[in-house]
């Protein structure tokens, strides 16, 4: 029985040590503040003190662990030093920081973003100030994009007012110029976060028509005052970013995440799902729990709910929120 312990305690240790080799590896990789080749020869360092502590530490003596401890601590060291900022070269489409101000039932917005899209790498920018009337909130839309199979979607929310405009709010990436998604380095603070304000015709249009992505848009069931909350605590969120930036993170802080966060504190109890980290599967939760038009199945809700063509056939109409959510009369379907 002694032996069976001692061999699972080995076991552990060599696990913990594997994990957090290939951790230093990868905060090195993408955090190590220096040219290509000085941050390969920074990850040789490391890999080499932990293969010499290895070496070490098979004939008998205990110094190699206690060196690699010792690494391991000032890497940890160094990581926790490293902080948010929104003082950095951003990249054009998140150049600027949604922030907000209330006054009774409007809420004006700085920095809403309605880019004018020819291609990803031609647009003409603009920013905006928008004011938006509380009072006037009639819908929630819930936006999902898919750009890469069934389970992974980019979360978007639209707010519709009683006069016909959409505003839609986006987590996502605040990258740099030089920068570029990756999942990998969501782990590993190499993007902060950032809450887009944006119009339906820029930030619905640039993924089905630009980036040639399928979108789906489903009417979220929530109280008036539910609403309220909602679009408030987006706008309480993009002033908190904007003065305390945070990092990104892949799965504790993404798109669908942070949206789920500030719908449970307007309803509580609201359950902890898969579906929550394998964002294309939202709908599903959202069904199962109400949030929904269970009137109908969930497939006739995605099959009306595919925005896609539509937002290619409007293209650069100006009434393009109303054409992406013209259904044919027969769907019943706002």
């Amino acid at each position: 029985m002694g032996r069976f312990f001692r061999l699972a305690i080995s076991f552990l240790l060599g696990l913990v040590f594997l994990l957090s080799v290939v951790w230093g590896t990868f905060a090195l990789y993408y955090q190590f503040p220096s040219t290509q080749p000085l941050k390969f020869l920074a990850i040789a360092g490391w890999l080499g003190i932990a293969g010499a502590s290895l070496t070490v530490r098979r004939y008998g003596t205990k110094r190699g662990s206690l060196v690699y401890i010792a690494a391991l601590a000032c890497l940890l060291g160094w990581w926790q030093s490293l902080a948010p900022s929104n003082e950095r070269e951003w990249a054009d489409d998140v150049a600027e920081t949604t922030t907000a101000i209330q006054n009774g039932s409007v809420v004006t917005f700085s920095h809403v973003r309605n880019f004018d899209w020819r291609s990803e790498t031609d647009y003409t920018p603009r920013w905006e100030q928008r004011r938006y009337d509380l009072d006037q909130l009639q819908s929630v839309d819930m936006l999902l994009s898919y750009w890469t199979g069934p389970a992974i979607a980019h979360t978007l929310v639209s707010f519709g007012f009683g006069d016909g405009r959409y505003l839609v709010f986006s987590v996502e990436i605040r990258k740099e110029r030089h920068e570029s998604f990756s999942e990998v380095g969501g782990f590993f603070k190499e993007f902060e976060t950032s809450i887009i304000a944006a119009d339906e015709r820029d930030i619905i249009r640039v993924r089905t028509n630009i980036r040639g992505e399928d979108v789906y848009r489903y009417r979220v069931h929530m109280p008036q005052e539910a609403m309220r909350e909602l679009f408030l605590a987006y706008a309480t969120e993009a002033n908190r970013l904007a003065q305390k930036p945070r990092f990104y993170h892949t799965v504790t802080a993404n798109c669908t995440t942070i949206v789920y966060h500030m719908v449970r504190q307007i309803i509580p109890g609201l359950p902890m799902d898969y579906r929550l980290l394998l964002s294309g599967y939202l709908p599903e939760y959202l069904y199962s729990i109400g949030g929904l038009d269970t009137a109908l199945p969930l497939e006739a809700l995605r099959q009306h709910g595919r925005i896609t063509d539509k937002a290619k056939a409007a293209d650069r109409d100006p009434d393009f929120s109303s054409a992406i959510r013209r259904n044919p009369p027969s769907s019943g379907l706002s």
